[in-house]
């Protein structure tokens, strides 16, 4: 049956129905999950009590692992819609699944004990690098030879071959986009929202590198790279579904189960496509968030004292007095821009 849909309907035409489907589900689901995660998690998901302290008034009570609406959703829909007989696909599954498992054993503790530390971050970087080791593998043996190492840098054109050093590159770039993401799910509608974003962009990034003439758009040509672009537009569905119930003031929390798992899906994708700088740029507010979080360690460390109000950096600006959906439409406004200049790569 898989196989008739494929090649009996085009990759856009595949690519709008799992997105569809994706959303349609997640909004129809939603609030039997929600019940669900209600009903087993009594507390809902621990506050951080060196957090804001109003989100220990405002948040309190509310369930995590949402993240299983959105990737029970998303595999739905790429199932369905995407061929997974080609290896991006397959390895795009595996990751949203063995990083998506993680989360939801750390979320899973972190009700079970009530505290906002389940797993320890050594043994959570294990899963999340061995997983991005093998991907990273698959793809690097999938794409063409004389460009499965390369780095392609925007805007100048330039490839810099970075030989066997590419793959522990590719597992940065996966296993950190996992975290960054998950840094920023901190506010209603914020990580999702900035998730949207970056997975439209990279929708249409995967659509035109699997063109013949991807060159005429500054792109690097990878055979069957469309192929993601169902895989996008299926995780953008489940998501938009998603912040729906999780928009100020949300009923749930995508919790580590989704943010590590869509995280390490972008990353993927990115190194899928040879976009990895790019995806520098345009998930910038992710990127801005962790080395928010890096400043704030190391000058602690070094000087006793917090160079930021708080971080993660949206919490910062929670701390300079801006209401919480202030916050959030800012950094996704933020986040277009981003996405705007990083098309201006493909001109």
């Amino acid at each position: 049956m898989f196989a008739l849909i494929y090649s009996d309907l085009s990759l856009l035409t595949r690519a709008f129905m799992a997105f569809g489907l994706s959303l349609v589900l997640s909004l129809l689901l939603g609030n039997l999950v929600i019940g669900l995660l209600h009903k087993h998690q009594k507390l809902g998901q621990p506050i951080r009590e060196d957090g804001p302290q109003s989100h220990l008034a405002t948040k309190k009570g509310t369930p995590t692992m949402g993240g299983l609406l959105i990737l029970g959703t998303s595999l739905l829909s790429i199932l369905l819609f995407a061929n997974i007989s080609y290896h991006f696909v397959w390895v795009s599954i595996l990751v949203l699944i063995i990083y998506g498992l993680t989360g939801f054993i750390d979320d899973y503790w972190k009700v079970k004990r009530h505290t906002s530390n389940a797993m320890t971050a050594r043994m959570k970087l294990f899963f999340q690098f061995l997983t991005a080791l093998v991907a990273a593998s698959i793809i690097t043996a999938a794409t063409p030879r004389s460009i499965n190492t390369v780095l392609s840098f925007p805007y100048i054109e330039f490839l810099f071959n970075l030989s066997w050093l590419y793959i522990p590159f590719a597992v940065i770039v996966i296993s950190g986009a996992s975290n960054a993401v998950n840094l920023s799910d901190g506010l209603d509608g914020l990580a999702s929202g900035l998730l949207i974003l970056a997975f439209t962009f990279f929708a249409i990034t995967a659509y035109y590198c699997g063109l013949v003439n991807a060159a005429d758009f500054n792109m690097l040509y990878i055979p069957r790279c469309g192929e993601i672009s169902v895989v996008c537009a299926a995780v953008i569905g489940s998501c938009l579904g998603f912040l729906h119930f999780n928009k100020p003031k949300a009923r749930v929390f995508m919790g580590d189960t989704g943010s590590l798992a869509l995280g390490a899906l972008l990353g993927t994708v990115a190194v899928m496509t040879k976009c990895e700088i790019l995806l520098a740029i345009v998930g910038g507010v992710f990127v801005a968030e962790t080395v928010s979080v890096m400043i704030q360690v190391a000058y602690f460390k070094k000087t006793g004292k917090r160079f930021f109000k708080m971080a993660p950096i949206h919490h910062h600006f929670e701390q300079l007095g801006w209401s919480e959906k202030k916050v959030v439409i800012r950094f996704w406004i933020t986040a277009v821009l981003l996405a705007l200049i990083g098309t201006l790569s493909f001109i």
